[in-house]
């Protein structure tokens, strides 16, 4: 619904509208890595579905105002993303397992951990909304980091970078969650002139500090209480 009444107000003012899609659109993927040609591979009444559906009728509408009303359109595809500033429990993985070794307790794997996710830092995000929006190209275009790692690759680079001595919790997987997610950001690359520069290992302690500096201060706020 937010698609849609922004849509129809880039319509009556003559803006150029961003979609910032999702990897979800991929769904559990049957194409490894991901290309923008790929329909998916979605379960439509899962528990996920409402975002992954919503996902999808967003980038239907922007097409359709798109060819129907010559709105300029700009759809991103966006893979998993991490940085400063993020909400220290919004359940993405990568601040999960930050937060969870700043605060000494045990990084939860969901499954056997051996489902991947790339990982790209923000400011290459950044980059590559910007180059989306300043050139010619509707899209969808793949914005991530084709750096792949299985959720256990992940935890251990997280403890390498703040707790060696962490431990991890394996819990029962969510359904449907992907097995594999991996970008092919070729189309980027040729069209956009763009590809992410900042690998895990380089951005993760960026975040981190950030996180520690965070949680911190709030464990020193609940204690003066």
């Amino acid at each position: 619904m937010g698609t849609l009444n922004m849509l129809g107000l880039a319509k009556r003012i003559g803006a150029k509208f961003l979609l910032t899609s999702t990897s979800e659109v991929y769904g559990d993927p049957l194409e490894h890595p991901q290309k923008e040609t790929y329909w998916g591979h979605v379960n439509p009444i899962g528990v996920r579905s409402c975002y992954d559906e919503g996902k999808r009728t967003a980038e239907t509408l922007t097409m359709d105002y798109h060819r129907g009303a010559g709105v300029e359109v700009r759809i991103a595809r966006i893979f998993n993303t991490y940085g400063p500033r993020m909400c220290l429990d919004d359940g993405r993985v990568v601040s999960n397992f930050v937060a969870q070794a700043i605060r000494k307790q045990p990084l939860t794997v969901y499954g056997d951990g051996k489902q991947t996710r790339s990982f790209q830092y923000v400011a290459d995000l950044v980059d590559g909304l910007m180059a989306l929006m300043e050139g010619e190209h509707v899209g969808p275009f793949n914005l991530g980091n084709p750096g792949e790692f299985t959720m256990l690759e992940l935890a251990e680079v997280v403890k390498e970078t703040i707790d060696s001595s962490a431990t991890i919790e394996f819990k029962p997987n969510t359904a449907d969650d992907p097995h594999k997610r991996k970008p092919d950001i070729s189309k980027a690359k040729e069209l956009l002139n763009w590809e992410p520069k900042v690998p895990l290992r380089e951005g993760l302690p960026l975040m981190v500090a950030d996180f520690r500096n965070r949680i911190l201060n709030e464990d020193e706020g609940k204690g003066n209480k």
